[in-house]
């Protein structure tokens, strides 16, 4: 079988690691907290990439990949045991509030839009000059285009 032959290209180091990683998929492992709103944020998934990069340059592809499953998991786990979402529900405002804010910050002074007054101050029709003609000496001459279309 090929799957031994795997397990003795692996050093004791990862043989070790790769255990670590089985049983941390495997056993509802909860992130501490100390450690979960650091993981929970945007250095703490750079620094995750940055690992999972390094594992696929410098370890053993089986490791490279067991560490994407692992790293997930510890994200998942790490939003779980410091959720967010809590405090942002409790600071959105209903929508009668922003409703309120909006005709406080935009008054409408008179009932004309502001493209109704636009119109009214800016359009040429009534108030323009008669169209005049100048006479020209150009006369277009349309020519037979022989057979250039068969219509």
């Amino acid at each position: 079988m090929v799957l031994p032959e795997i397990f003795k290209k692996l050093s004791i180091l990862e043989l070790f690691v790769l255990a670590f990683f089985v049983a941390y998929i495997a056993l509802p492992i909860q992130t501490p907290s100390f450690l979960s709103g650091t993981i929970d944020s945007p250095i703490g998934f750079v620094v995750i990439f940055i690992i999972t990069i390094s594992l696929f340059f410098y370890a053993n592809p089986i490791l490279a990949v067991l560490y994407v499953f692992v790293a997930y998991e510890l994200i998942r786990r790490s939003s779980i045991a410091a959720p967010r979402v809590a405090t942002v529900i409790q600071n959105t405002p209903s929508q009668y509030k922003k409703d309120v804010q909006l005709k406080e910050m935009n008054p409408v002074p008179s009932e004309q839009s502001l493209e109704e007054d636009v119109v009214q101050k800016m359009a040429p029709i009534g108030k323009s000059d008669a169209s005049v003609f100048t006479p020209s000496s150009y006369k277009p001459v349309a020519e037979n285009v022989g057979t250039a279309s068969l219509y």
